[in-house]
């Protein structure tokens, strides 16, 4: 039987989902939404009383912010996306799923800044961090800097979808600003950088969800 590899780097996680396309036939879609559905899953199990403000940026990690808040939103929970960028900025398999949330008119909205934002952030139970994802290798740019900074403010819980925004995935370091969690559902596998202990300071517990990556395919990767 073959184990699921304890750690990824950054171009492995892109390998592996380059593979999963175009050797096993899945599309991009398909990894996000299985992505999305066990992100959303494991905050249902968890109990939601409050609103839930997922904070979305233009690639393929607000995309599974996306698919979340439609499964959360399915399933009666309160729910505001919020954009990190201009819809029309969005392309790919994340535009499908925003264009999604617009045809159920799913509350949508661009990320306020000053009080008002923080108000909208501290209103929530829970907040989705779906900004900056395994790609990012330089120094956080604006205006993440500023959301991340607001986010890491408010009161609501975080939860990090894949990895904080803003920790470098091969290294386990804040590339300047970065989201501290309360917690991170990673896909596939743990990301090599979490095996630093001082990223537990940024990511909190971290919980593994499988995408449906067939195992043939993972068994290359077992570190």
């Amino acid at each position: 039987m073959t184990s699921i590899p304890r750690a990824l780097t950054r171009e492995q996680v892109r390998d592996v989902d380059l593979r999963a396309v175009e050797e096993y036939g899945m599309t991009g879609l398909v990894l996000m939404e299985n992505a999305g559905r066990g992100a959303a899953d494991v905050l249902l199990r968890r109990g939601i009383s409050g609103r839930v403000v997922v904070c979305c940026g233009k690639g393929n990690n607000g995309g599974d912010g996306f698919v979340i808040a439609r499964h959360l939103e399915a399933a009666g929970v309160d729910v505001l996306v919020s954009l990190a960028c201009q819809p029309e900025e969005i392309s790919g398999d994340a535009a499908v799923n925003l264009a999604i949330l617009q045809a159920a008119r799913t509350p949508i909205s661009l990320m306020k800044q000053g009080s008002e934002g923080a108000s909208l952030l501290n209103g929530a139970e829970w907040i989705i961090d779906a900004l900056l994802g395994t790609g990012i290798s330089g120094k956080v740019r604006e205006p993440y800097g500023s959301i991340i900074d607001a986010i890491n403010r408010a009161r609501g819980a975080t939860l990090a979808v894949d990895l904080p925004s803003g920790l470098d995935c091969n290294l386990g370091e804040p590339l300047g600003m970065c989201i501290r969690a309360d917690l991170t559902v990673t896909f596939v596998s743990r990301k090599i950088g979490f095996d630093q202990p001082d990223s537990l300071e940024w990511t909190g517990p971290v919980e593994v969800l499988p995408i449906g990556v067939p195992r043939q395919l993972l068994a290359a990767y077992n570190l």
